[in-house]
């Protein structure tokens, strides 16, 4: 099942020396005396509790690359000879009504006041890591550009180096925050919006009075967890100062930087990083419900809550007090994530797979409607990167999902996109790039799309944005021909019945139909008729 080692990986940038390995224990099966490395229990011998984390931190993002008995390869979609379900009222279906450019990729999220994205997909939050900060331009103008929401996540405001707080501990200033709501703001176009995430630090430091009052946010989004780790989230500092100055605002940071031992060992060049870590969320349903209450008193039209890869347990808390509550988006993060700031043996172990949780959301979701309780709006995140991925998600949680969260998906064509600006100007382009083209006029495929949109305003876009951009187009076409062969023309026409499991077991876990199966009877019934 598995072909990881676990004492060895590129994320933490260690290896075994020996050609074979125990697959238990990840140790080489010939551990020798004098060996030089490189292992993670070497490693770990001087570097300690650093090889908990991939590196170089803040310069990568990063995958569990554990295999799961089941995924979403497991199904296939379907494709039909016949129908159209979809098609504007009044077109009749036929070879030249019925194409695949007619097809339309919109969805919608909201109890009551909707939010329309152009593709049903956005990104993952983007908070207080340093691949977030300094991307954070391609980011946000890629995700406005594109109509999709964009997440800005927790601890934005608690690690801004020019935070200002008031006398009671809240935020009073808070520029990073500024920036990244406005970047957004300057290019959105009607479609998505831009949320802003909270976690136990974020209430504490009043952020979504400020981000209410200061820019008249929307929506604010509740966070119990994610699918890379059962922890809150971290970031590292390098520099002493910066840890104290953090511990200060009320954050955890490990090592102790206040200690005397950690400012010796800091001093002589021992300790060379500090960790800031959020606390852990303790949720009931009265809290939540109290808090829900409380931001929609305060002037927020929609309140969404982020789950992660918890157990049936926390999952059915999830989508029950969400419907209690009338929350407009529940977005449920499965294992093993995807992110370049989680321990990465949780990253790995930790957590309920992505197909998995969504099966039990489906259940779940089954049995709070025949009690006659109306279920949230619900997005899936955890490993998605391609159009396939985005249907699979869409009909096997059919009708109750509406979009497919991504996380390293949507950042890649961000810094891919930068790093292209920076190489022309070097005049170092890679041959992956150069063979089309010198300039981004060549290189970009939708780049004079865009200049036919924002005119003189294109100089503003960077190439980040523009990667972002050309990477949500290749969903929304390759969607739009996966729709057309399984004849729906809109979102809200896909089911459960234009997807088949391949295994049985995958038919046993999802409860979509074995392959053998599906549309036996009206087969039998065609050779019976």
């Amino acid at each position: 099942m598995n072909l990881q080692q676990p004492n060895a990986n590129e994320a933490i940038q260690t290896s075994n020396r020996s050609r074979n390995v125990s697959p238990v224990s990840g140790l080489c099966t010939r551990c020798v005396d004098g060996c030089r490395g490189n292992c993670d229990v070497f490693k770990a011998t001087f570097r300690g509790r650093e090889v908990i984390y991939p590196g170089p931190f803040g310069d990568i993002t990063a995958g569990g690359d554990k295999e799961y008995p089941i995924d979403y390869s497991h199904l296939n979609i379907l494709g039909y000879a016949m129908g159209a379900k979809g098609l504007p009222e009044g077109v009749e279906a036929g070879p030249d009504t019925a194409t695949f450019p007619a097809v339309k990729t919109e969805t919608e999220y909201g109890w009551d006041k909707k939010v329309k994205l152009k593709v049903p997909i956005f990104t993952g939050a983007l908070g207080s890591t340093e691949i977030a900060r300094k991307n954070w331009e391609h980011f946000a103008i890629g995700a406005a550009i594109s109509g999709v929401t964009l997440v800005c996540g927790e601890n934005v405001c608690g690690i801004d180096p020019k935070l200002e707080l008031d006398a009671k501990g809240k935020v009073k200033n808070a520029p990073d925050m500024d920036r990244r709501i406005e970047t957004y703001r300057r290019f959105h176009g009607g479609y998505g919006e831009i949320l802003v995430q909270m976690n136990v630090e974020d209430t504490r430091l009043g952020v979504a009075e400020y981000v209410l009052n200061k820019h008249k946010l929307e929506t604010i989004e509740l966070k119990w967890g994610q699918g890379a780790k059962c922890i809150g989230g971290e970031i590292k500092v390098k520099s002493i100062e910066r840890a104290l100055e953090l511990k200060k605002r009320g954050y955890i940071v490990t090592p102790d930087p206040t200690v005397h031992s950690v400012k010796e060992a800091y001093k002589v060049g021992e300790i060379k990083e500090f960790e800031r870590h959020s606390r852990l969320g303790f949720v009931s349903e009265e809290g939540f419900l109290a808090e829900v209450e409380r931001l929609r008193k305060i002037g927020f039209k929609r309140v969404t809550l982020k789950t992660g890869a918890y157990p049936m347990r926390e999952l059915a808390m999830a989508i029950k007090y969400c419907s209690i509550a009338n929350i407009d988006l529940l977005t449920i993060d499965g294992a093993p994530g995807g992110t370049g700031m989680s321990p990465w043996r949780m990253m790995q172990e930790w957590g309920i797979p992505t197909f998995y949780l969504q099966s039990m959301t489906q259940e779940i979701c089954e049995k709070l409607t025949k009690k006659g309780m109306r279920v949230p709006d619900i997005a899936i995140a955890g490993g998605f990167s391609t159009e396939d991925h985005v249907f699979k998600v869409l009909a096997m949680g059919a009708p109750y999902t509406k979009a497919v969260c991504m996380g390293r998906a949507l950042m890649i064509p961000g810094m891919v996109g930068k790093n292209i600006g920076q190489w022309m100007k070097e005049n170092n382009l890679p041959k992956t790039v150069s063979q089309y083209g010198k300039t981004a006029e060549e290189i970009f495929v939708c780049y004079e799309e865009l200049v036919d949109e924002y005119g003189k305003d294109m100089k503003d876009i960077p190439l980040g944005a523009i990667g972002i951009y050309c990477f949500s187009q290749k969903i929304k076409v390759g969607l739009q021909q996966l729709m057309a062969g399984t004849r729906n023309f809109k979102l809200s026409t896909i089911t459960r019945k234009d997807v088949t499991a391949l295994t049985q077991e995958a038919a046993k876990v999802s409860g979509i139909p074995y392959v053998m199966d599906a549309y036996r009877q009206e087969a039998e019934a065609i050779l019976e008729g």
